[in-house]
């Protein structure tokens, strides 16, 4: 017995505002139930514009607790079909949740049956598949109209899987065809690499629209596919292929992430996505040898002690540093047009702006502050496992700028710097680089490698 459920939601939300389950026993349906639901918060104007359900209509609609018995009963013993059946499956499961109840059925996906028994089609959309299959819906975008054709659909697929193989293979338990995103394939997922690296998530139009990094690819892949949060479900319904590069080490699928997010602004990258940096926090020393740190545009500074994408990001950062070495904020200037500044009266400030401190005593602290954001040794190369036992994996840094990274032979004789330059994929230097680093050397000072002066007057590249 098969329930073909289809619902319509508040959009954002993923409020159900109506609800339609057919009950086909294979060859018939025995039973019906659709109702409007009160989603109990506003329906989006666009929603209404899709689906002609507006909030007057709900308004004495049940509440889903109002129906949910309902929903239960006519779907128990019953396998769950719906077109997309990830989507309406984990609200209405979100929806039990809700209330304290655990809803479980088997999954059939009708998006899924279809690109298996009917192969080579354009789109899978319920419109489109319709169309093709000479099914009428008699009210698009209904929740009652749309599990019709469903069922219509449905019950045709049944047909063309004459021996059964293909629905039983996706009821098999041990099968992730039921619980795959509807767009991807599951060869895609089965030849996903079990090593660290990053990977992508494309979508029809092969535009990348996620990148993330993992240590075990195809492990991470599939988590973001059982993952219940509104936005992995909504890029998992958009993925349709997956694609992946190893890269031997955890550091360097950082920095490749960080890279690939800058390179290509995934939609659902929300992190790094910012490729510019505009501000630039540098320090002076003023007529009173008091060493100073501000912040200033990156155009006018010619070595920033780190860089930031606006100046709100870079004054949060400083008030931070300034609380943390107790440096004073007339001098970080933060506080400005003032003869001395508060920190001094609530005992946060030793007094350097009323002569209080010694110059010398308050430089010490500007001084550990700056080394705390820069790295202890200017020209270095991280060395980290490769993506074969050939080779290792390099980090190049120089005069206290990334320089990228990449991948040389084990066995390779070090004699100038180009040898670094021939083996590394130049990369931009920025804040998001500098934290990954800077975290990473904390714990792994062993894998650094200082270079030495042979070296690096060798060289043939600018190192500025």
């Amino acid at each position: 017995m098969y329930s073909i459920v289809d619902i319509e939601t508040t959009g954002h939300s993923n409020k159900i505002t109506e609800i339609s389950i057919f009950i086909f026993d294979g060859k018939k349906v025995v039973d019906e139930y659709t109702t409007l639901v009160n989603p109990e918060c506003n329906i989006p104007p666009f929603i209404t514009n899709l689906t002609g359900i507006t909030n007057a209509m709900v308004g004495n609609a049940p509440k889903f607790y109002e129906i949910a018995k309902k929903v239960y009963d006519i779907t128990k013993d019953t396998i769950f079909v719906a077109h997309n059946v990830n989507f309406d499956y984990n609200i209405i499961h979100q929806e039990f949740k809700d209330l304290g109840f655990d809803f479980k059925r088997k999954k059939l996906c009708t998006i899924r049956l279809s690109r298996k028994l009917i192969p080579h089609l354009k789109s899978y959309s319920l419109g489109s598949l319709c169309a093709t299959q000479n099914i009428v819906i008699k009210d698009r975008h209904r929740a009652k109209g749309d599990a019709e054709a469903t069922t219509i659909l449905f019950e045709q697929l049944l047909g063309l899987d004459t021996d059964q193989k293909v629905f039983n293979s996706f009821l098999n338990p041990r099968s992730k065809q039921a619980t795959l995103p509807p767009l991807i394939a599951k060869k895609i997922v089965d030849e996903l690499s079990e090593k660290t690296g990053i990977y992508y998530f494309k979508n029809l139009k092969n535009e990348i629209i996620y990148v993330g990094k993992a240590n075990n690819i195809k492990q991470r892949v599939t988590s973001h596919f059982y993952d219940k949060a509104k936005k992995e479900i909504t890029m998992c319904l958009e993925t349709s292929n997956v694609t992946f590069v190893e890269t031997g080490s955890e550091l360097l699928a950082l920095l490749m992430e960080s890279a690939e997010i800058k390179k290509h602004f995934p939609k659902y990258n929300q992190s790094q996505r910012r490729a510019s940096e505009s501000v630039g926090l540098f320090s002076y020393e003023d007529r009173d040898g008091i060493i100073h740190l501000a912040f200033n545009r990156l155009k006018l500074i010619a070595n920033p002690l780190m860089k930031f994408y606006n100046e709100t990001e870079s004054r949060i950062f400083l008030e931070k540093l300034c609380e943390e070495y107790e440096l004073c904020p007339k001098y970080c200037h933060l506080q400005s047009n003032v003869t001395n500044c508060f920190h001094y009266q609530i005992k946060q400030c030793k007094g350097i702006c009323k002569n209080e401190e010694a110059v010398e005593a308050y430089n010490i602290r500007v001084q550990n502050a700056i080394e705390s954001v820069q790295f202890n040794t200017q020209n270095f190369v991280i060395k980290e496992a490769g993506r074969t036992s050939k080779e290792i994996g390099i980090v190049l840094i120089l005069n206290g700028i990334y320089k990228g990274f990449g991948y040389m032979n084990k066995r390779k004789k070090i004699t100038s710097i180009d040898d670094y330059f021939d083996n590394i994929t130049s990369q931009k230097d920025n804040n998001d680089v500098k934290r990954i680093l800077n975290y990473y050397l904390k714990n792994n000072m062993e894998t650094v490698e200082p270079l030495n002066e042979a070296i690096l007057e060798l060289n043939t590249f600018n190192l500025s």
